[in-house]
């Protein structure tokens, strides 16, 4: 007697005691379901969901700390044709912006700027140390300088009202270098103090800076733009009170709202979407509510179960992770479809009987399903895995609650209606691929149209092609960017050393390379912890050159006048990273500072980062890292070409595995049905073949995320192959109609994706889009004959 016979008896203690085993773990999740949605653990932090580093730690570290500075940021400019009108814009624009909405919520906050007191700490500390503070043109101009020259333009220094613009006294600077190298390191922004704002003049028109922080929290995906709308009412009340105003807003809080607000449209369009086309196809396929309610119920288990599971794992649940999971909706129900379907079919058969018939080919189903989740997971992309772990156990748990449940409370008759018969009869007349000459032309086109579809296909990794942000927001980015002069955050030099002195001696040797670039008109400039701590040799040898060269300057003055003037004294002891970090001086520049990382050799290293500002274009950029070749301790890191390879190698490994998983899986089919194994594996592999020819044909690039959906085409689309083998003696027309209630509302589910603006889930969309059509309408080709009319 064969083990899927339907006549076979069934042992109803096992399936009683999962049934109630099954209760009590769903009893358990409950009680954390109502702990868990009584303190939200959804984490909204995009950051996490960025790939693991898979360079130096300091690479990392230095990426982190860098974003760190802009979470909260906002940078607002409003220029005006002359600064009175500007200052009166800015003013409406802080008004409007910052008054709050109906509910008394205020997104923006002025943002913290270096007062007064701030300024004098600075100088303060920086004071005892000023001999050793030097531009390499004034280091060059001291080493080169006529003394007689020198000691004309301290006497010139002397006879200028109030003693010209100094930060010191005339004996503690005589040449009054140090406003220079003060103006040096204003060089970081175009920006400058003036009325109190920060101000810059370009194109004609005078730009009032204004740096705001956003009140919510960093990277918030609530969904709610909250941020955007206080903009808009800034720039309409800046442009009423100035016609002609022009306001620029910029930062990583706008990228992110955006962000945010599209996920939860989508998440509503994908998932509620998704529920009302399932509907619709039950309702018309049986005419009844009951198996609707049980299709609910066990999704309503499995989603709870990957809630808690996710949370048990990782201690939150990320909120793209949900966005992700609403497309279960379609993958889930196939179990309950095809168990309804096969009442229907089979109306006179207990459910219990018919559960213990359908359980191998369900449980197959599960196993494909899981591989192609777990491929899913498998880069070590953070989200990417906590998103494979949800759909498992999610799937999972609906297969479960359907197995477990449905035959101990499925007890009323699934009658057939016109839409189920009409397409139980439509699986007779679908067209089989049998050993015919037919056959084997057709076989032979679709061979030669997928070969000469897939050989354009084209590959880009590039991450700027993942981007969707909308155009308006990233060139006002760009231009804020230009117009501030502001250090490029993606590209950079990390210098690693064994002290921190080691660390700043070789950033001077690396900005001497920097510097010839700047020359050459490849940059602007770049920002270096050394430019605010020089190393210990650099500044005993600067202190020991600005004496040499003051003293003797003083003593041609006091000749000069008949005065007899004594240099100021300074500190003996060098300044140290240490005293600098533990003040407020080092406030502008902290970040630059990675510090102690550990080395292969179990010591400890330490590390700094060396950012650039201006870069003429992106085809300077291999010009500019070259300036590291050779440096010990020196490395290049260009975030948008490393993720792009990062990208790169994880579409190579996940082509390979999906190639591996496809033998796995046929090795599984073929453990239960032998020779016949084909027939159920090859409707998929067409289905890949054809989506990558088609994707081709459309001018669609092969990424990451279009052969991760590949992956979870192969999970999918094995099912349908499996349902109707299993169903192929008896029952082949109701498992034909789960195989097309199922393939609809997976269509729906990830077709919907497809329509996302999101450039990934776009293409995560399109490809099962275009896969589970081709799976849905090639499976029934490969049907055996009926033993009945077969030769």
């Amino acid at each position: 007697m064969r083990r899927d016979d339907p006549t076979r008896p069934v042992r109803r203690l096992p399936w009683q005691v999962a049934a109630w085993l099954w209760l009590a773990f769903c009893i358990v999740v409950a009680a954390h379901q109502f702990t868990f949605w009584r303190h939200a653990q959804f984490d909204t932090d995009v950051m996490a969901l960025l790939p693991q580093d898979e360079q130096a730690r300091e690479v990392g570290i230095a990426t982190r700390q860098l974003a760190g500075q802009v979470t909260r940021q906002v940078v607002v400019m409003i220029g005006a044709p002359d600064w009175a009108g500007a200052q009166k814009a800015a003013a409406a624009w802080e008004r409007a912006a910052m008054a709050g909405d109906a509910t008394g919520h205020v997104a923006l906050k002025r943002g913290a700027m270096a007062g007064p007191d701030t300024l004098g700490d600075t100088l303060a500390f920086y004071a005892p140390y000023r001999d050793r503070l030097l531009t390499p043109a004034q280091r060059a101009q001291l080493e080169h300088a006529a003394p007689g020259a020198l000691v004309q333009s301290a006497l010139a220094a002397l006879a200028q009202p109030g003693g010209g613009y100094r930060l010191a006294d005339w004996n503690a600077d005589p040449l009054a270098l140090w406003p220079q190298w003060w103006l040096a390191r204003a060089s970081d922004t175009r920006a400058r103090p003036r009325d109190g704002r920060l101000a810059l003049s370009d194109g004609g028109l005078e730009w009032v800076v204004l740096l705001e922080e956003t009140t919510g929290a960093a990277f918030s995906m609530s969904g709610d733009a909250t941020v955007s709308v206080a903009l808009d009412d800034g720039r309409a009340a800046a442009m009423a009170a100035v016609p002609g105003a022009k306001v620029l807003a910029g930062g990583v809080p706008l990228f992110a709202e955006h962000a945010a607000s599209r996920a939860k449209l989508e998440v509503n369009t994908i998932g509620w979407g998704s529920v009302a086309g399932v509907l619709v196809l039950v309702f018309l396929a049986f005419r009844s509510l009951w198996p609707r309610l049980l299709m609910a119920l066990s999704l309503l288990v499995g989603v709870a179960m990957a809630l808690s599971v996710t949370s048990w794992v990782y201690g939150h649940v990320h909120l793209l992770t949900t966005v992700f999971g609403a497309s279960l909706v379609g993958c889930a129900e196939d179990y309950g479809l095809y168990y309804f379907a096969s009442r229907q079919g089979a109306p006179d058969a207990p459910p219990l009987r018919l559960m213990a018939t359908l359980l191998p080919g369900l449980a197959l189903a599960l196993l494909t399903s899981v591989l192609g989740y777990v491929a899913l997971g498998l880069p070590p992309f953070p989200g990417l895995r906590q998103m494979a772990l949800f759909s498992v156990v999610g799937i999972l748990g609906a297969f479960v609650t359907t197995v477990a449940w449905f035959p101990w409370i499925d007890r009323g008759a699934v009658r057939a209606t016109r839409f189920s018969a009409w397409i139980v009869d439509g699986y007779a007349r679908w067209p089989r691929f049998g050993a015919t000459r037919r056959s084997w032309l057709v076989h032979a086109v679709l061979l030669a149209a997928c070969v000469a579809g897939i050989a354009r296909l084209k590959v880009d990794d590039d991450l700027r092609q993942l981007q969707g942000a909308p155009k308006p927001l990233v060139d006002a980015q760009r231009e804020i960017g230009r117009l501030l002069g502001l250090a490029a955050p993606s590209q950079f030099f990390v210098v690693r050393g064994a002290s921190p002195d080691d660390v700043l001696q070789r950033e001077e040797t690396l900005k001497a390379r920097l510097d010839a670039r700047v020359g050459d008109g490849e940059l602007a400039g770049y920002r270096a912890l050394s430019d605010w701590v020089p190393s210990q040799a650099r500044q005993a040898a600067d202190a020991a050159l600005t004496r040499r060269v003051e003293v003797g300057v003083i003593a041609g003055v006091d000749r000069v006048l008949g005065e007899s003037q004594h240099r100021a004294a300074f500190d003996a002891a060098p300044l140290t990273l240490e005293k600098w970090l533990a003040s407020t001086a080092s406030t502008a520049a902290r970040a630059l500072w990675i510090g102690a990382v550990p080395k292969r050799d179990d010591g400890t290293a330490f590390a700094s980062v060396v950012m650039l500002r201006g870069v003429r274009d992106l085809a300077a950029l291999p010009y500019i890292a070259r300036s590291a070749d050779g440096l010990p301790g020196v490395r290049w890191v260009d975030q948008v070409q490393s993720v792009s390879a990062l990208l790169g190698r994880y579409r190579q490994t996940m082509g390979l595995l999906l190639v591996a998983g496809h033998a796995a899986v046929l090795l599984a089919l073929a453990w239960r049905y032998g020779r016949r194994a084909w027939r159920a594996w090859l409707p998929t592999a067409v289905a890949t073949a054809g989506t990558l020819a088609l994707l081709a044909l459309t001018g669609q690039p092969l990424q990451l995320f279009n052969v991760l959906a590949l992956a979870l085409l192969l999970g999918i689309g094995i099912d349908y192959g499996i349902f109707l083998l299993e169903r192929e003696d008896t029952g082949a027309g109701s498992a034909w109609l789960s195989v097309v209630l199922g393939a609809a509302s997976t269509w729906l589910s990830f077709g919907l994706l497809a329509l996302s603006s999101t450039p990934a889930l776009h293409a995560f969309g399109l490809t099962l889009l275009l896969g589970i059509l081709i799976v849905w309408l090639v499976a029934p080709c490969y049907r055996p004959v009926p033993l009945e009319t077969a030769p």
